[in-house]
């Protein structure tokens, strides 16, 4: 599934570009959480990388 609904990362609006924002010019994502799986590859990963971040 394709999602089409983008958020700005730096001034949190909604947007259907995939490039920037067009308000502020920022960069935007996917606001949408991954699909949950109990058989998580990556899970590992995903945590070394969110403990890391709070730490900074």
């Amino acid at each position: 599934m394709v999602w089409l609904l983008r958020k700005c990362a730096k001034c949190g609006k909604y947007t259907l570009r995939k490039d920037e924002c067009p308000y502020c010019g920022g960069k935007v994502r996917v606001p949408h959480p991954p699909k949950f799986s109990p058989e998580d590859k990556y899970l590992k990963y995903r945590m070394a990388l969110k403990r890391r971040v709070s730490t900074e």
